[in-house]
């Protein structure tokens, strides 16, 4: 009987991870479409539109896990979804062998969304530490952290859609000027109207299938006894990070390197934010019920994406050959800080 359930469970994991994988790689290609189709560039499409989108998984298994009263679960699947990402990007980068490094100068207009995302991981950590130290402030069913945390997203969000506003100003200028480059790149652009049904109808699939397979992922921990294990949580952040990571790869594969930075750094963002509507629906604050170790998550992800940005800024002229320094220490980091959460139980 076990047995049996337990094969029923790994067929369906792969049926849903199969349509999960489908579903992101189409995300992925429907948002180039529309970066270009729109002219408001892969590292908006992909720190904004596809960030949330390939996000929304993570909203619906945590909503079930608040109302169920697994607070620790939710906590732990939104700051390892942060991990996993980071963990995602330093493998990425370091797989790409080119002289065009994801870390390194060409990603160096990331810089502003991976600070939201540190900027907001930030305030979630500091709500947790001083959480059962200083009164919770209530304000229309949501606690003071939580109102800072939406702030601050929004904020930074427009910051970025500003920012790239006005370099796709100066792009344009700059091709303005060359008269011979903008007669040769009249290509025609692809139909916005098609790509955003597309998108569309992928985000659709991902919001059905993603959430099941999560919970495939976790009931799967559950039948082989890992389910209250380190190895069983893991699991089921990585499951809820499997859009994440085929819409990275996917952008990787056609040459969208913006698309892929994008959806790393703006997903580590709407993550947090994520929070916002847990706390609404969880009674009193929810950073006071969760456990004070998901602050080592949180600021393991704030140094992770530190180290990244500054690989982005870092304008050194001599890089050894095959050697990322930065992806390493990124990759050293995010392990450290899984094994310190392990070693905290």
């Amino acid at each position: 009987m076990t047995i049996a359930m337990t094969a029923m469970l790994i067929w369906q994991f792969l049926l849903l991870a199969g349509a999960v994988a489908a579903a992101g790689s189409v995300l992925a290609r429907s948002a180039d479409q529309i970066a270009e189709a729109t002219g408001l560039g892969r590292l908006l499409v992909g720190s904004l539109l596809l960030a949330a989108v390939t996000s929304l998984p993570e909203l619906s298994v945590d909503i079930a896990a608040i109302r169920s009263g697994y607070v620790d679960l939710a906590a732990g699947d939104l700051f390892g979804s942060s991990l996993m990402n980071l963990l995602i990007l330093a493998i990425v980068d370091l797989s790409i062998r080119s002289g065009r490094k994801m870390l390194s100068r060409e990603g160096a207009a990331h810089a502003l969304s991976a600070t939201l995302g540190i900027a907001v991981t930030s305030l979630a950590g500091l709500a947790i530490v001083t959480a059962d130290k200083i009164p919770a402030a209530i304000i229309l069913g949501m606690s003071g952290w939580s109102w800072a945390i939406l702030l601050s997203y929004l904020f930074g969000a427009r910051m970025i859609f500003i920012n790239q506003r006005i370099s796709a100003r100066l792009a344009a200028e700059s091709r303005s000027d060359d008269s011979g480059l903008s007669q040769g790149s009249s290509a025609r652009k692809p139909s916005f109207l098609l790509s955003a049904i597309i998108f569309g109808a992928a985000a659709v699939v991902l919001c059905f299938t993603g959430p099941k397979l999560a919970h495939v992922a976790g009931a799967l921990a559950e039948e082989t006894g890992l389910g209250g294990t380190f190895v069983g949580t893991t699991l089921v952040a990585v499951t809820t990070s499997l859009p994440e990571l085929v819409a990275s790869l996917t952008a990787i594969r056609i040459g969208a390197i913006d698309l892929a930075i994008g959806n790393a750094f703006g997903s580590n963002a709407f993550n947090i934010v994520l929070f916002v509507p847990l706390d609404f629906l969880h009674e009193g604050s929810i950073f006071l019920s969760m456990s004070s170790a998901h602050a080592v998550t949180a600021f393991t992800v704030v140094l992770a994406t530190a180290i990244a940005v500054l690989g982005q800024l870092y304008h050194g002229e001599r890089r050894l050959p095959f050697i990322e320094p930065d992806a390493f220490l990124m990759l050293f980091v995010v392990l450290g800080g899984l094994f310190l959460i392990y070693s905290l139980g």
